[in-house]
Order: structure tokens, then C-alpha cells, then sequence
């Protein structure tokens, strides 16, 4: 148990999820008193010492089910099953006692698909989670055509095993069959809560078969090899610019805690970061609890100022996601800056700064960005060299010692001239410059990429491909 214990923790490491050692000995303590047959509670034991953000559930909750999924006597892989076969035995005595009708009892692998469903029909309608689970057994054994070695992905074999049960009709069969119960028609609630009970029932049983389907998996690969397949990424590790619709919406749940947890960061770093020179007068009258012995020594704690932010933002093309998300976390983060300016561009640029003013909803600020900004010039292709001309022309007087200059891109600029000069002109008079490209940097400078051209007259470039890449480097702005 201790050895799968510990290469579980090693996993969800590996899977992003922060566990100390002492999280660790903790969760051994834990499960030293709840057995591993009651599956849940032993989940719910480790979830509770090892997970600290509800964002982090389902990276655990896959690392879990691959695991621990050959665990318990019920989740054995095995050909046959007694307890379904008794089971069978009894539905058709049952159903012999009942209207005569039935067929002769014996062992599940002789069921034809029609008694297969019949059984699936009584266990969905009596919540009968064994019946279920045994069925679910013999569903995948029966349809998903698994075979040892074969490199086929999950989705497949359940994607055939659901194609041979035909659950969408089966939901309108139990409709029929409650109806039938109650000699008449449903009222509208009572149809209501009849259909989400067997609907829950129903996604509860492909629960069970993808679960199968995972043992089977885990059995014929191992488990460090499916963990490594069904791997989640954390929200804050979901690249900005390959999010699907779902992780989308992750990561705005994930921005907010994250802009609280930066600013509370940034402002106690601002408090407490350095010291300055010896305050003699406090250090001396400090020392009067010491006899006069100066102890303690105290410093004068500067306190800088907060600095004036420009944004200018690509927001063509796959980059506009980065570029929303960093925009939300600046704007979110407006007090730690005196002052934050935002401009984007495609081969024109314009200063959307307005945008957010007395806006509540970022997300709206956004869609007026994405939509209202006039950020095309000629063809709304990327030219860089255009947009940083015209923002140096309109904008570089209000650039001063105080002002940080972000600028957020792939710097793929269609081969169009790079203008590097006026990177050069931006740094010379800015506090600090910084490019954040949401590429991996292997992809840099390669095709029409040339962030290296620009990059040589910045205080640092950045691959800022996630949210946790994003944090990194806000720290940085203080």
C-alpha cells in the first residue's frame, strides 16, 4: 500500500498538484483507519489532505480512478461473472412467477443482446447499482472489442459500447414503463422527476462502463503509462491559445483568486521588500529596552513608487486569448499601478484604455475590445513594425522613467520590417520594458517570427503560455 501511495503522490506531482511531504505522511495517517473497499470514503480521505483548490478536483479524481482502479474485489477483471449470472437466474424465476414468460436461465455469456438490455431496463429502473456495474462488466466484454496491446484510446471502446445499448432509447422506454406503473399519464413534475432520476441513473451507468473500460486499460498498460494518457492539466497549466471552450471558462473561474492572491502578494512585497539605510534615531530609541544596547537595528523602509503600466496588445488571431487574459488580470490588478494604459493592434493600433473605465464585467471591456477597437490598417494581417511605429508617434511622449512598457505577442510579423529601432527608442526613456509571447520558445525566431530583433532592446523576454507562466512574471512588475 505504502509503494502505491507513493507513486500516486509522485503522479499528481507530476499532474501539477502541489503536495507537500507532510500533506503526504498525512494522507498515509488518514487511510490507516478507513479500508479500501469503501472506495469513497478512501478517496475522499486522501482528497482531503492532498487537495487544497477546488480547481485541482478532477486532475486528482483521474489520477485516483487510474490508480486505485484494479483495487477492491469487485473491480477485478475477469471473463465471467458469477453474481450477474445469479442475478439472471433470478430475473427470469422472477418473471416466470410473474407472467409465464421467460427464458431458460444459465450463464451471461449465453444472454443475447435483447435479455442484455432486458436486464440493463430492471437495474435502471431499481437503481440497482450492482446490477449495474456487473452489467457494465459484461456490456464492455461483450461490445467494446478490446484487445491486449492494441493502441486504441478509451474513447473509441466506449463510443462502441454505448453505440450497442442504445441508452437514448432505453430512457424513453423507462418514460413508457413508469407511466405504465401509475395506469395513466404523469403530471408535469412528477414526469419531470421521473426523467431526471432515470437520466441520472443512466449517466451514472456509463460512469461504471468508462470505469471498466480504464481497468481493462490500466491492466493491459500499466498504471504509470495510463496516468500519464489520461493526464489533466491544472487550469493554471492549460495553454491560453489551445483552451478549448470548457477550459475557457476554467480559466476565468481561476483568474480571480489568482488577481487576489497577486495583489495581496505585490503589496506586501511593495511594504516589506527591502531595506534601506540605518534609521539611527528609531535603532537608539528602540535600544532603551535594552539597556541602551542597540539589539535590534532599524532601517528606514523606502516606499517606492507604484508604477505607470502600458499594455500594447497583439490581438489578432490565436493570440487574442492570451492577450484577453493578461488585459483581465491587469485591469484586475489596476491598484498596484498609479496609473495603466491599454493599446492593441493588428497592423493598426488604437488605445482602448476607455473600454474598462466604470466597467464592472472585464469580459465586457473585452468584447468591446475585440469588437470596436480600430486596430486595422490595410489588410488586418500582423505588422508589428507599423502598429509600434504609429504607437512611438502618438504615444511616446507620455513614456517616462516611471512607466513600464508591456508588450504582449508572437512577434510573427508576416515578413513585414521589424522597425526594431523603436523598441530601442521605447526602452531608452521607459522604467522597464517586457515582451510576453505565448509561444513556446522553441518556436521563436522561427519563419516570420523575429521576437529576437525586438527582444535585444527589452529588459527580458517571456514565454507566457498559462496562467501559472502569467503569475511568475506579474511578480516581477512590483
Amino acid at each position: 500500500m505504502l509503494d502505491l501511495l507513493a507513486g500516486f503522490v509522485v503522479e499528481l506531482r507530476n499532474a501539477g498538484l502541489p503536495v507537500s511531504l507532510t500533506e503526504n505522511l498525512d494522507a498515509m495517517e488518514a487511510v490507516q483507519h478507513i479500508p479500501i473497499e469503501d472506495r469513497d470514503a478512501f478517496k475522499y480521505a486522501l482528497a482531503a489532505t492532498m487537495v487544497k483548490n477546488n480547481a485541482h478536483w478532477r486532475a486528482f479524481e483521474t489520477v485516483f480512478e487510474v490508480y486505485f482502479s484494479m483495487r477492491g474485489p469487485e473491480y477485478k477483471i475477469a471473463d465471467g461473472d458469477t453474481d450477474l449470472d445469479e442475478m439472471w437466474r433470478e430475473m427470469q424465476e422472477q418473471m416466470r412467477q410473474g407472467d409465464g414468460k421467460g427464458t431458460q436461465g444459465g450463464s451471461m455469456d449465453n444472454l443475447t443482446p435483447e435479455e442484455i438490455a432486458q436486464m440493463l431496463m430492471a437495474a435502471l429502473m431499481n437503481g440497482d447499482q450492482a446490477m449495474m456495474r456487473a452489467l457494465a462488466k459484461q456490456a464492455v466484454q461483450r461490445f467494446a472489442g478490446m484487445e491486449p496491446g492494441r493502441p486504441v484510446g478509451g474513447t473509441y471502446y466506449l463510443y462502441r459500447t454505448l453505440r450497442n445499448l442504445d441508452l437514448e432509447g432505453m430512457l424513453e422506454k423507462l418514460m413508457e414503463a413508469s407511466r405504465d406503473q401509475v395506469g395513466g399519464e404523469l403530471t408535469p413534475l412528477e414526469e419531470r422527476l421521473e426523467h431526471d432520476e432515470y437520466n441520472d441513473r443512466i449517466e451514472q451507468f456509463k460512469k461504471e462502463i468508462e470505469a471498466e473500460i480504464r481497468r481493462r486499460l490500466v491492466a493491459d498498460r500499466g498504471v504509470e503509462a495510463m496516468a500519464t494518457t489520461l493526464r489533466k492539466p491544472l487550469p493554471e497549466d492549460v495553454e491560453f491559445m489551445h483552451a478549448s471552450r470548457d477550459e475557457m471558462q476554467n480559466l476565468k473561474k481561476a483568474l480571480q483568486p489568482l488577481t487576489r492572491k497577486l495583489a495581496a502578494r505585490l503589496a506586501r512585497k511593495r511594504r516589506h521588500g527591502r531595506k534601506g539605510p540605518l534609521d539611527f534615531r528609531n535603532t537608539v530609541r528602540h535600544s532603551l529596552s535594552y539597556g541602551g544596547v542597540p539589539a535590534e537595528p532599524k532601517f528606514k523602509y523606502p516606499r517606492p513608487a507604484k508604477p505607470e503600466l502600458m499594455v500594447v496588445a497583439d490581438i489578432s488571431g490565436s493570440v487574442a486569448a492570451f492577450a484577453r487574459f493578461t488585459l483581465m488580470l491587469v485591469y484586475a490588478m489596476q491598484g498596484q499601478f498609479s496609473k495603466v494604459r491599454s493599446f492593441v493592434f493588428i497592423d493598426g493600433i488604437d488605445e482602448v484604455t476607455e473600454y474598462f473605465k466604470g466597467e464592472e464585467d472585464i469580459a465586457n471591456a473585452i468584447h468591446r475590445v475585440n469588437t470596436e477597437a480600430d486596430v486595422v490598417w490595410v489588410d488586418g494581417h500582423s505588422d508589428y513594425g507599423h502598429a509600434f511605429e504609429v504607437f512611438f508617434e502618438r504615444y511616446g511622449k507620455d513614456i517616462n522613467s516611471k512607466t513600464t512598457v508591456l508588450l504582449l505577442g508572437d512577434a510573427r510579423n508576416n515578413y513585414h520590417a521589424s522597425q526594431a529601432w523603436v523598441v530601442k527608442e521605447i526602452r531608452q526613456k521607459a522604467r522597464k520594458v517586457f515582451w510576453l509571447n505565448p509561444e513556446p520558445r522553441s518556436y521563436w525566431n522561427t519563419g516570420d517570427s523575429i521576437v529576437g530583433d525586438y527582444g535585444t532592446h527589452t529588459d527580458g523576454v517571456f514565454e507566457c503560455r498559462n496562467l501559472r507562466q502569467l503569475e511568475a512574471f506579474v511578480e516581477k512588475l512590483a
